[in-house]
């Protein structure tokens, strides 16, 4: 019989991935090697590819852990907004937010893509799942609200957001995130009317 503590990760998975979390997110993804996150992490070598059978799959864990965080967010600002207008607005609140936050480096998941080019690569892959599940999420609220175009208005909007991810961490934070507010607000009043 398994019981919950049987499918708990163990805590030397749990240190690996958060130090791995900070380092990856603060430095990027190629500039750390396996050894420093070993050092940092303090575990054993062993260790280490107990739980991971390479670097490539840290990072892809690392990723899902990014995207469950991410997600986990913005269910909560769907489900606080039955209305899909004010879901989008809470959803655009929930990014303005992580821009404004200290150490705030852009999106993780743009940072990783310009590290890994290769579509087939599955780093890439994890990156283009959370991109699609983003799209998808937007879609389906836009569609929500009326109007023409629901695919188009949840691009305009993931474009908005990434732009602001990007100046966000370029740049003062605080007009980026309140540009990117009155942009998203601009975008679903369009589709309100």
């Amino acid at each position: 019989m398994t019981t919950a503590t049987d499918t708990r990760p163990s805590e030397a998975r749990l240190r690996l991935l958060a130090t791995a979390t900070q380092i990856f997110y603060a430095e990027g993804i190629h500039s750390v090697g396996v050894d420093r996150i070993i050092a940092e992490a303090k575990i054993t070598r062993a260790t280490f590819y107990r739980h991971f059978p390479g670097k490539e799959d840290l990072v892809r864990t690392y990723l899902h852990s990014i995207h469950e965080m991410e997600r986990t967010g913005i269910d909560a600002a769907v489900a606080a907004h039955p209305a899909p207008a004010d879901a989008l607005l809470a959803i655009a609140h929930v990014i303005a937010g992580n821009i404004a936050s200290p150490g705030f480096r852009g999106c993780a998941f743009l940072n990783a893509a310009a590290e890994y080019p290769a579509p087939d690569s599955p780093v890439h892959r994890e990156i283009t799942a959370h991109r699609q599940w983003f799209l998808d999420t937007l879609t389906a609220l836009m569609t929500q609200t009326g109007g023409n175009a629901p695919e188009q208005a949840a691009r305009h909007f993931a474009m908005l957001r990434d732009g602001a991810m990007t100046a966000g961490c370029l740049t003062d934070p605080a007009p980026v995130a309140a540009t990117f507010l009155h942009g998203t607000a601009e975008l679903v009043r369009a589709r309100r009317s």
